[in-house]
């Protein structure tokens, strides 16, 4: 009876997708379920942070300046009386906005096209983009992206407050998103390097497979051949690399803010409030101004990194 329930099962799971196999594998790993909750919970906090926060970011209460975690502000308040968890929320959506758009743009629409294109057509294009990858890669990236960054918002700051001066728009720049342009600009300008790589070796490997020479020899489209045969068979470490490339992203992010690159005051994020909280005198006399930001930015790249690491267990086959 068990040996018959045995073979039923498998016959199961080989009946359906390789994505519904790799999901049904993936939730009974308790801890890379755990990582899904935590992470869906921070960053819906953060995308709802609007809603969720009991004050605004830039709220100041005179009565509490630097008072200790309380009933009226959980996580306790700054040197200026502002809530704490209140500018977490809002520096988790920023997070949030700036890692989601680098990671779709710059890793998977970039990094995923010139891997594609890179490893089907090989010879002059092959060549023209790994060497610019290697160009790029030459040099390090964290200075390059500080840079670029330094750079760019000034000019991209000048443009919109003239479109705002001379067009009936507003608000442009007090919603941040020049910030987000100018970070995104720096951290994509690198994050499609690894991915096409990545994705360039998995389609070199299946251009010698029997399916893709079949569809190759019945006529089938360069594009069908691209997004049909070949995508959906490198899918596997594209997916790992995604997760902990996140994680990368995150601590990037925090490093560019932390060094007054990232997103500019009144408008809170992860790297200003550590660094706010990361002198000796604010140590000393504020600790949990450092402790609600950083255990948050903490748990970001550990579960993002944790759950990669279980991704590639239920992804590689040589691990099932």
């Amino acid at each position: 009876m068990a040996v018959q329930e045995l073979i039923a099962e498998d016959l199961q799971q080989k009946s359906k997708g390789h994505l519904s196999r790799a999901w049904a594998r993936l939730i009974r790993k308790k801890i890379a379920v755990a990582c899904m909750v935590v992470l869906a919970i921070i960053y819906v906090g953060g995308i709802f942070a609007p809603l969720v926060a009991p004050y605004g970011y830039t709220d100041q209460d005179y009565r509490s300046i630097k008072k200790p975690p309380s009933w009226d502000h959980l996580a306790g308040t700054d040197l200026k009386g502002r809530d704490v968890l209140t500018r977490v929320l809002w520096g988790i959506q920023n997070t949030v906005i700036i890692t989601l758009v680098v990671m779709g743009t710059g890793g998977i629409v970039i990094g995923v096209t010139l891997g594609l294109v890179s490893g089907y057509f090989r010879r002059k294009i092959d060549a023209v983009i790994m060497r610019v990858g290697e160009l790029f890669s030459s040099f390090p990236d964290i200075f390059l992206m500080i840079l670029i960054a330094a750079t760019l918002r000034p000019r991209i700051l000048e443009w919109v407050r003239w479109l705002e001066d001379n067009t009936v728009v507003d608000g442009i720049v007090k919603s941040g998103i020049v910030d987000y342009f100018a970070i995104s600009i720096a951290l994509v300008s690198f994050s499609w390097i690894g991915m096409a790589r990545l994705v360039r070796g998995q389609v070199l490997a299946l251009m010698q497979t029997q399916f893709v020479e079949s569809a190759q020899a019945v006529g089938a489209s360069t594009p069908r051949i691209l997004f049909v045969h070949l995508l959906p068979n490198a899918i596997s470490p594209v997916v790992v690399t995604v997760s902990m490339g996140m994680g990368a992203l995150v601590g990037t992010e925090i490093i560019l803010s932390f060094l007054g690159l990232g997103i500019q005051p009144p408008r809170p994020s992860l790297g200003t409030m550590l660094l706010e909280a990361g002198s000796l005198s604010a140590l000393r006399e504020v600790p949990w101004m450092l402790l609600a930001p950083g255990l948050v930015a903490w748990t970001l790249v550990l579960t993002w990194n944790l759950l990669g690491d279980a991704l590639n267990d239920v992804l590689n086959p040589r691990t099932r």
